[in-house]
């Protein structure tokens, strides 16, 4: 197969990236729905007994020196990494680069499906009666963002306050340490592999921007994606074929003699016996 075009794959990611960020913004969903989501998965990790986001989100505030270098984890690191897996994909794995681009690419609509669904208030934005303090807007003299999110300052209003239900902050850094532990070739790869969504699991939670069962739901929505993007692929396939069809190839005919040599008299290529091509060689032309 050939291999991508370099500005093919970046105009492509280029647009479905637009594609889900403006749809994260179109899909606002009510704050009161938001927050009773939000309150709704609080009540069932309790009776589930995993309810790890409190002494971690207290840990960090009362931290600095954990709580400052997570908050720029947060707000920067699924814009450098991810990115950087699939460049290292494109080039050094290019074999492997297409379907793990489906696979992301597959995953990540999904998440806006997600969003869609079921808007959910982080723990972040309830009522502190709840006991969760927003670690970015405590330690935002320290970086570019404020008190939404990881927009930067001012910029709050390009981002959805309550597209918390899957975290894809989760899920993309699962995808990058599943490609780094399959194609790295060095243990220290594939032990970054194993570290980076472990890391931005706990990240997400003690910075209070994703509950556990956010994290749960990102990993779920990758193995989602993943089911799912060999059938997208075949599709965009068929319908390549299909337009390729249609406007002709623009390839050369086949050779009819498929290479065979013909002489006069000859209808079928290699018709002639042994013998007789022998004596053709024997006897001069006239």
């Amino acid at each position: 197969m050939r291999k991508p075009r370099w500005w093919a794959e970046l105009s492509l990611i280029g647009v479905v990236y637009a594609a889900y960020t403006g749809g994260r913004l179109l899909v606002r969903g009510d704050e009161a729905e938001a927050v009773d989501h939000g309150l709704a998965i609080l009540r069932l990790e309790g009776l589930l007994g995993i309810d790890a986001e409190r002494p971690l989100n207290r840990l960090f505030t009362d931290v600095p020196a954990l709580g400052i270098p997570a908050d720029f984890a947060y707000a920067s690191l699924h814009y450098l990494v991810t990115p950087a897996v699939l460049v290292w994909l494109f080039r050094r794995r290019p074999a492997h680069y297409r379907a793990a681009r489906a696979w992301l690419m597959a995953a990540t609509l999904l998440g806006l499906v997600g969003f869609t669904l079921l808007p959910t208030c982080p723990p972040r934005l309830l009522d502190a009666a709840h006991g969760f303090t927003d670690t970015m807007a405590h330690f935002s003299a320290y970086g570019w963002w404020g008190g939404e999110a990881s927009a930067p300052r001012g910029l709050g209003g390009m981002t959805n306050q309550y597209a918390a239900m899957p975290s894809l902050h989760v899920g993309w850094a699962l995808w990058c340490g599943v490609m780094l532990w399959r194609y790295g070739r060095t243990p220290v790869t594939k032990a970054l592999g194993v570290a980076y969504p472990l890391l931005t699991t706990v990240v997400v939670m003690g910075t209070a921007n994703h509950y556990l069962l956010d994290a749960v739901a990102g990993a779920a929505v990758m193995g989602a994606g993943f089911l799912l993007a060999p059938h997208a692929l075949r599709v965009v396939d068929r319908l390549r074929a299909r337009a390729g069809a249609g406007r002709g190839t623009g390839e050369a005919p086949p050779v009819v003699s498929g290479g065979c040599e013909t002489f006069a008299g000859e209808h079928i290529p290699g018709q002639r016996s042994v013998a007789t091509a022998a004596d053709d060689t024997s006897t001069p032309a006239r």
